[in-house]
């Protein structure tokens, strides 16, 4: 009995695809199915907002659901460790942070590479690093800062712990302004920001969705912002460029990544549709209001900045002898 043409197009069609798992996926439209985002924190912080901002937006789009999975521990790293095992067919994608280009440095070996297990596909959204300091502190600018500092006055300033991005932005702080400020570390950036209230520390470099609150209700004074551009959220507010720090530039972020080997198809498809979640003006304004600025882009542009992250954060590392909290 002989096969007709059709059946023996579906049996090479068959062989291929199990010869090649992922052949199947260039004949099924993607997504056919939920999309997981592995959120390596606890809900509630500003990368697990934000990724329910965007994933709920991307599920309109995609027409399919969107689940969070949040899997917290250890820095960033237990969520990572477990992105970086997930099938590479864009349905367990994962949210990461800037302790993820710190982390290498910080901690030494990890159970993945951030640059080799991964593939980016953009950058999500920046948290502004505001400098603040209590109401009782004489100085009003960055650069009124800088002075009083190096008068001899002694200041200090909490951070959510060592090695956290509130601790690199007040090194890097100390290294381009020739500054000694003290560092004060704390488990967490909310109980910093409650002794920086009572006075207990003069200073913080705080991501906004901790200080937003305070510095509009004046319980603490903004002196400026860390990024290189003035933020959205405080636009009056001076970059520590404007204030004469032409190497300062500090903020929190969070990125969206896939698997390595993820097809290039479905990367591309996936950043398509994220740039247009990500420029959706309800969207925008809904991160706005939890303290992150929107930042979409492509994926070099996001490979080029994870890389200089990693060499930026690694020298600030080495310099100020950080060690883990």
């Amino acid at each position: 009995m002989h096969s007709t043409p059709s059946r023996r197009s579906f049996i090479a069609g068959s062989l291929l695809a199990a010869a090649h798992p992922l052949a199947a996926l260039a004949a099924d439209p993607w997504p056919s199915k939920p999309v997981r985002f592995i959120v390596p924190f606890p809900p509630g912080g500003p990368v697990d907002t934000t990724a329910r901002v965007f994933s709920h937006r991307l599920s309109e789009i995609w027409k399919t659901p969107t689940v969070i999975d949040n899997r917290a521990g250890a820095g960033g790293v237990v969520g990572a460790t477990a992105a970086a095992k997930e099938a590479p067919d864009g349905y367990g994608l994962f949210v990461g942070a800037i302790h993820h280009s710190v982390n290498p440095s910080l901690m030494g070996k990890l159970p993945y590479d951030i640059e080799k297990d991964f593939a980016p596909i953009s950058f999500a959204a920046m948290f502004p690093v505001f400098i603040v300091a209590h109401p009782s502190v004489p100085a009003n600018t960055i650069q009124e800062l800088i002075a009083l500092a190096k008068k001899g006055t002694p200041l200090a300033y909490g951070s959510s712990g060592n090695g956290g991005g509130t601790h690199l932005a007040g090194e890097l702080f100390n290294m381009e302004a020739g500054t000694k400020l003290q560092h004060i570390p704390y488990k967490g950036s909310a109980p910093a920001m409650n002794d920086l209230l009572g006075g207990q520390v003069q200073l913080m470099f705080s991501d906004a969705p901790t200080a937003l609150q305070h510095i509009k209700s004046g319980r603490v004074k903004v002196l400026g912002v860390a990024s290189r551009q003035r933020s959205a959220m405080l636009p009056d507010v001076p970059t520590g460029v404007e204030s004469g720090l032409p190497g300062y530039e500090a903020y929190s972020w969070a990125a969206l990544f896939a698997p390595a080997k993820t097809p290039q198809a479905v990367l591309d498809k996936i950043n398509a549709d994220f740039n247009t979640a990500m420029k959706d003006p309800a969207v925008r304004q809904r991160l706005l209001d939890a303290g992150a600025e929107a930042d979409p882009g492509t994926q070099e542009q996001m490979r080029q900045r994870l890389r200089g992250e990693l060499g930026k954060w690694a020298k600030v590392i080495k310099t100020a002898g950080i060690t883990p909290g």
